[in-house]
């Protein structure tokens, strides 16, 4: 099922804004330098790293990354400053700051910020629609720790909210970073999922158990047995 993701921004800054990109397109440098056999000391032999497991690969290019909107610059004590000259837009309650801050008291009691932890909004110049029944999940982009910043994860209805802009409240975790976050920086990264889901609960028996048999066969008889026979083309 193709669900399409419809993303609009202000015409004055069409041609000035970074477009969310796949996250196919935009997977970072050290994954592509990175080398997909390394030495295992405990078992003495050559072990694939996670450049070669798919879920970890897919996973961090599937959706689409929400990019920081242009240079910002970071200082010492965790300020932040930008030299971004927009022209002025008909939206004129749009702010055109790529940064805002939260009020910390709005994380007491929240377990992983940190007391005195810079509390970031990443603002966003794009709303984005969804086919009706849709939500969309938006999150820190996948297995990205090397940023020095943690996206909070959220679901907003943007079948509904199809006209209102996303932003992504963030905790700057690294304080030790400094120096400048380039335009185009993923800050979030976005799947949409549908609404109305149900489950149910069963045993692995009858046919199931066969079946279970055979995938494993699948996956363990050679390497890449899952990408083989079970991953899917069409992303």
């Amino acid at each position: 099922m193709t669900v399409e993701i419809v993303f609009r921004c202000p015409p004055e800054w069409d041609d000035i804004l970074p477009r969310p990109i796949p996250g196919r397109d935009g997977l970072p440098d050290w994954l592509r330098a990175m080398p997909g056999q390394a030495h295992s000391v405990p078992l003495d032999q050559d072990v694939r790293t996670v450049k070669q497991c798919p879920p970890f690969i897919d996973a961090m290019g599937g959706g689409w990354l929400m990019p920081l909107l242009c240079d910002v610059s970071v200082d010492a004590d965790c300020s932040f400053s930008w030299d971004w000259d927009l022209p002025v837009s008909s939206l004129d309650r749009l702010t055109r700051a790529p940064i805002a801050q939260h009020p910390s008291a709005q994380l007491d009691g929240v377990p992983f910020a940190a007391p005195g932890m810079a509390a970031l909004k990443f603002n966003s110049a794009w709303t984005v629609s969804v086919p009706d029944g849709w939500s969309v999940l938006f999150t820190h982009p996948v297995n990205r720790f090397d940023l020095p910043f943690r996206t909070l994860t959220g679901i907003v209805d943007c079948d509904a909210f199809s006209h209102g802009f996303v932003h992504f409240p963030a905790l700057w975790t690294d304080r030790d970073w400094t120096g400048t976050l380039p335009k185009g920086t993923p800050v979030a990264q976005l799947w949409p999922v549908p609404r109305g889901i149900t489950a149910r609960f069963g045993t692995l028996d009858g046919d199931h158990v066969g079946q279970v048999e055979e995938t494993l066969d699948l996956i363990g008889d050679a390497r890449g047995g899952y990408r083989k026979n079970h991953r899917a083309h069409n992303r």
